[in-house]
């Protein structure tokens, strides 16, 4: 993969599963009909015999891969983003979490690309879910490259891990050997200005955004968050410490996701103001994917006028000031 191509993170990992069976014999891939759309279905093609097609009963898919987990199997359980954190939760978190089981969970087409699909099928409160329950890890990957390393980092990490994957194409922004590592955050950009932090597929639309900000004379340090359970609790104390303002961006709700775990850290260790960027506490509409995303200020220039916004706010006087020490 080249920096600038665009692929779509599902596909990337069902792929990713099938280059790694050999290497991890006892993985296992569990499916709640939906393996052509969350790309289990390479898997399935290649390893019939570690395949098990759950049909739609998600639940009873979490109950199944916890009893695999217990006699010595990884399983890797597959479905939608909505259906994982919300239909399956109570088995998600008393099979798998509450046990500490090798449980990994791909929760597809996160966030908002599946507008077309309709409302009811957004997940903007799975971060939010995840990250709630002890023992279970949240990565999400920036792009097609990141997205290979994080199945690995999963496959290898004890216990629970929620994987987060997206449905549209993604650009490649790292070069091939980038490693995602756990609870360690990237720093794309240097500056002082301000700091942003976003994490998976709206990482490269930060990298847009900070290079127009750039132009405009505004240095912002940029941090790609991978890793956002457990978090890089010090990356954050440096860049409060030396910019006073972050703005956070994802593709989730701004309650309990990645604008709320860095609220929360900055707020203990280096209290800063933290502007987040995401959808608001509403359920979403249906419709085109950019158009929405652009209704509520996750393009871009959405994010461009949010660090602006925020800076002026704070030059003005009327923003977050740090206490006298």
């Amino acid at each position: 993969m080249k920096i600038g191509e665009s692929f779509s993170s599902r596909e990337v990992f069902g792929k990713t599963l099938v280059e790694l069976a050999e290497e991890y014999p006892r993985l296992a891939v569990f499916d709640a009909d939906v393996c052509a759309s969350t790309m289990t279905k390479y898997f399935r093609d290649e390893y019939p015999e570690r395949f098990y097609q759950m049909g739609i009963a998600e639940a009873n898919m979490i109950g199944a891969a916890a009893g695999m987990a217990s006699v010595g199997w990884i399983p890797f359980v597959s479905t939608f983003a909505v259906f994982l954190a919300t239909r399956a939760t109570d088995q998600v978190r008393v099979s798998v979490a509450h046990a500490n089981l090798n449980v990994k969970l791909n929760g597809a087409y996160g966030g908002l690309p599946t507008g077309r699909a309709g409302a009811t099928h957004s997940a903007i409160e799975d971060i939010a879910i995840m990250r709630a329950m002890p023992n279970m890890k949240i990565l999400v990957p920036a792009d097609p490259v990141e997205t290979r390393s994080a199945v690995r980092l999963a496959l290898d990490t004890p216990g629970p891990v929620y994987l987060r994957t997206v449905r549209c194409a993604v650009p490649v922004i790292f070069d091939e050997s980038h490693r995602m590592r756990l609870g360690v955050g990237t720093v794309l950009a240097e500056g002082k200005d301000a700091a942003i932090v976003s994490t998976g597929m709206m990482t490269p639309r930060c990298l847009e955004a900070a290079e127009i900000l750039s132009r405009e004379g505004i240095r912002v340090r940029h941090i790609h968050m991978g890793s956002v359970k457990p978090i890089d609790a010090e990356l954050l104390r440096v860049a409060a410490r030396d910019c006073g303002l972050i703005v956070t961006v994802e593709n989730h709700g701004i309650t309990g996701g990645l604008g709320g775990a860095v609220a929360e850290t900055t707020a203990e260790l280096e209290p800063c103001r933290v502007i987040r960027v995401g959808f608001p506490n509403v359920f979403l509409e249906s419709g085109d994917d950019e158009l929405i995303f652009r209704k509520y200020g996750m393009d871009a220039s959405g994010i461009v006028e949010a660090v602006k916004r925020a800076l002026g706010s704070s030059r003005a006087g009327t923003g977050w000031k740090k206490c006298a020490s």
